[in-house]
C-alpha cells in the first residue's frame, strides 16, 4: 500500500525522514535516567543533538517507562523549564514531552514549539483546550491506561486495526476541541500497552496507520522489544537493533524517528536514502 505523507508538519517539510532527539531530564527513565539532571549538561546535550542533525529536541521531565510513578507538575516544570528555555533561546525547535497542561503551558511560554503527549490529550482535561488556544503542533500517542497500568491493557485481537481506530478517535476528539488536523502527528506508541509481538506487528503494518492521513512519529529506540529480538538486555546497548527497526519503520511510512542516538541515526538514514534513491 503506497501512502503519500503529509507535505509538512511543525514547520518541517516531510520530503525526507526527520529526527527527534530524546532529552530526558529525569532521574528514572528506562535507559538514561539521571544522565542529564544538571540543566547546563542537558542544554549542552540538546545542542549537540541539533548539531548532529536532529530536527526536534524532545524534552521530558517525567519517566513514562512501564510501572513509572507519576511526578507532580510542579516538579516536572522545575526539571524542564531551564532546559526548554535554554534550547529555545539557542534557536532550536523544542517539543515538550508531557501529559500535564500546566507543564505544557510553562514549556510553551519558555519557547517550546510542540507538545508531545503520551496520553493523546486524555490525561489532563485542560490539555486539549490549551493546545488549541496556542495553535501549536501536537503529537498524539497511542496508549491504554497509564504508564503504571498500561501493560495490563496489552490485549488485542488485531493490534494494527485497534491502534488505528483508537488513534482516529483521539484525532477526532482533538479536532472537536479546536485543534487543526494539520497540527496533528500520530505516534503508535511502541512499548506502551504493547508486548513485543504487538510492536513487531505494528511495525510491519505501519502503512495502515499512515492511511489515517497524518505523519507518523515512531519511537523504537532502545525499546524492550528491540532487546527481545536482538538478545541484548541492556537498553543502552541496543543501538544496532534500534537503527534496524528505525530504518524499517521509515521504509513502511514513518515520517519522524524519535531516537536516543542522533548522529548514528542520521548516518543510517543518509545511507538508507542514498541506496533507496
Amino acid at each position: 500500500m503506497a501512502i503519500s505523507p503529509a507535505p509538512s508538519w511543525a514547520g518541517l517539510t516531510l520530503d525526507r525522514p526527520r529526527v527527534m532527539g530524546i532529552l530526558n531530564v529525569t532521574p528514572d527513565s528506562f535507559s538514561d535516567g539521571g544522565a542529564y539532571a544538571d540543566p547546563a549538561q542537558a542544554i549542552a546535550a540538546g545542542r549537540a543533538m541539533a548539531e548532529a542533525g536532529a530536527d526536534i529536541i524532545d524534552v521530558g521531565g517525567e519517566s513514562t517507562r512501564p510501572g513509572a510513578t507519576p511526578v507532580p507538575p510542579a516538579e516536572e516544570i522545575r526539571r524542564i523549564l531551564p532546559v526548554v528555555r535554554g534550547l529555545a533561546e539557542a534557536g532550536l525547535r523544542v517539543s515538550i514531552d508531557t501529559s500535564n497542561a500546566a507543564t505544557m503551558q510553562a514549556a510553551l511560554d519558555a519557547g517550546a514549539a510542540i507538545v508531545n503527549d503520551v496520553s493523546a490529550l486524555t490525561h489532563d482535561p485542560a490539555a486539549a483546550p490549551l493546545v488549541a488556544a496556542h495553535g501549536c503542533p501536537v503529537v498524539l500517542m497511542h496508549m491504554r491506561g497509564t504508564p503504571g497500568t498500561m501493560m495490563g491493557h496489552a490485549q488485542y485481537a488485531d493490534v494494527a486495526a485497534e491502534v488505528a481506530a483508537e488513534l482516529a478517535a483521539r484525532m477526532a476528539a482533538a479536532e472537536a476541541a479546536g485543534i487543526a488536523r494539520a497540527a496533528i502527528c500520530l505516534d503508535p506508541g511502541f512499548g506502551f500497552a504493547k508486548r513485543a509481538e504487538h510492536s513487531v506487528a505494528l511495525l510491519r503494518r505501519l502503512p495502515e496507520l499512515a492511511a489515517l492521513g497524518r505523519p507518523l512519529l515512531v519511537g523504537v529506540s532502545r525499546k524492550g522489544f528491540i532487546g527481545r529480538l536482538s538478545g541484548e538486555e541492556r537498553p543502552a546497548a541496543r543501538l544496532g537493533g534500534s537503527l534496524a527497526a528505525g530504518l524499517f519503520a521509515v521504509s513502511r511510512g514513518a515520517a519522524i524517528l524519535r531516537v536516543h542516538n542522533v548522529s548514528e541515526s542520521i548516518a543510517a538514514l543518509r545511507v538508507w536514502r542514498a541506496l533507496a534513491d
